[in-house]
């Protein structure tokens, strides 16, 4: 009999811990919240064009078969022309009139990467471009010096110069002693010096600014009264 009470007194005092238990899960959940909940969640992207001032007023005696964009926003993830491929391709165009005789952006600006095997090939010879350390791009080429091939592996500095992304070499190496390298670098040196003209966008765009990345060359490009569509008889 005494057993019996000790056991009935078990189990009631089992049930009302879990009682007690349940009772404060609850508490906890609606009081508290999921790890990480309290951080804000992601900042929603801006509008495009919310980050550029505010566009020009529409032109004096627009005429009524044109019509006027105060601006106007291009992304492509690919580009590819007849001789050229851009990734990533970001363009902004203000100052847009539209007409039978084509559209022209007042001012454009475009951002774009250059892959490195796209320019590979322009420089030709079975070439290789990569990235380097310090923003610098490294040209693997063969190139012929007195009669003889030389593989040569070039690191240096990248730049928009005149227009036009140059890659010149500050290290040079072809494997052999190092007296050799300083007395051939020299010759070599305009061999794997690169300029290369971006390719595949409207004319009138002049390169500003070019980075080295991972995939590629980052470059920016703008330039003023660009004709982005002319009428088909190219007037």
């Amino acid at each position: 009999m005494k057993w019996t009470r000790v056991r009935d007194w078990l189990i009631g005092a089992a049930g009302m811990v879990l009682v007690l238990v349940v009772i404060a899960a609850f508490l906890w959940w609606a009081v508290s919240s999921p790890a990480g909940g309290g951080e804000a969640g992601p900042v929603p992207s801006p509008p495009v064009g919310a980050d550029r001032p505010p566009a020009a007023q529409p032109p004096a005696g627009l005429r009524e078969d044109q019509v006027w964009l105060g601006d106007l926003a291009l992304d492509a993830g690919t580009v590819v022309t007849a001789g050229s491929t851009l990734r990533d391709v970001r363009a902004v165009g203000q100052d847009v009139v539209t007409s039978p005789d084509g559209v022209v952006a007042g001012r454009l600006a475009v951002d774009a990467t250059v892959p490195f095997d796209v320019v590979a090939r322009k420089v030709g010879n079975g070439s290789e471009v990569r990235s380097a350390d310090g923003g610098q791009a490294t040209v693997v080429r063969t190139v012929t010096v007195l009669g003889r091939e030389l593989r040569v592996t070039a690191t240096g500095t990248v730049e928009a110069k005149a227009g036009k992304l140059v890659v010149e070499p500050r290290s040079i190496d072809f494997g052999g002693p190092d007296f050799l390298s300083d007395a051939t670098a020299a010759v070599v040196r305009r061999l794997v010096t690169i300029e290369y003209d971006i390719e595949g966008l409207p004319k009138g765009l002049v390169l500003h600014d070019v980075a080295v990345h991972g995939d590629g060359f980052r470059v920016n490009l703008r330039g003023e009264n660009i004709k982005l569509v002319q009428s088909g008889n190219g007037q």
